[in-house]
């Protein structure tokens, strides 16, 4: 299986490239994107359930309270904390529960974060999905960043969205079906694709369209970012 990192990204990039002529141009513009890699446990996890639904101005605020509050950044830690403690770092009281759901799961071996591994991608969501609090998006987040599956594809990312909307040179910021459509041809690449399209959504020249809000959306109603995973 392959799996993307710093020494297979140059290539599947290319690839990328060669498969869409609009990845090639922005290629051209600003350069390869990083890998941004994260650990794979608990901690990378618990990240992502804070990115879900804030900005990423808050959620990256929430999650140094939190990394000063629990320290060290382990299950274990943070079970020793009281929802006191948890909600005054900025998490909601369901994303509270979300934490300590995550944090039983893995210490009780519900989750096994090293067999996710010798699992194909719908199995690995399926079994990040099944820990209350992880839905999709989250789990292809993960797949995608700590994993490295080359396929993974969060279409619901509102950090895609923006960087497809730029890419494509959209009249509005195209929903999750849409994503999935525009991001087909990038098969067996679209995790590159990803990264491809928050590295241009930050660094990419201003189209000409302005952007709106992703259709049948309000402002914080889709999963998150993962632009909180530097």
């Amino acid at each position: 299986m392959l799996r993307i990192d710093e020494e297979s990204l140059p290539g599947a990039l290319q690839a990328l490239g060669r498969l869409d002529p609009d990845c090639a141009r922005a290629l051209e513009e600003v350069g390869p994107p990083p890998l941004r890699y994260r650990p794979p446990g608990f901690a990378t996890l618990l990240r992502v359930i804070v990115a879900q639904q804030v900005s990423l101005a808050s959620a990256a605020a929430i999650w140094g309270r939190l990394e000063a509050a629990c320290d060290p950044l382990v299950p274990e830690r943070l079970q020793e904390l009281d929802d006191e403690a948890l909600r005054a770092a900025g998490l909601s009281r369901q994303k509270v529960r979300y934490a300590r759901s995550l944090a039983e799961t893995l210490l009780s071996g519900a989750l096994g974060v090293p067999h996710l591994e010798s699992l194909d991608d719908e199995a690995a969501v399926a079994a990040v999905t099944a820990v209350k609090g992880l839905g999709r998006w989250s789990a292809e987040v993960y797949l995608l960043f700590s994993l490295g599956r080359p396929d993974v594809f969060p279409a619901d990312d509102v950090g895609l969205m923006m960087g497809m909307h730029k890419l494509k040179r959209l009249p509005e910021r195209p929903d999750a079906g849409t994503m999935r459509r525009l991001a087909g041809p990038w098969q067996p690449y679209r995790a590159v694709g990803a990264r491809l399209l928050w590295h241009y959504r930050t660094h990419g020249a201003i189209s000409g369209s302005a952007p709106g809000s992703a259709p049948g959306s309000a402002p914080g109603s889709a999963p998150g970012s993962a632009d909180i995973l530097p």
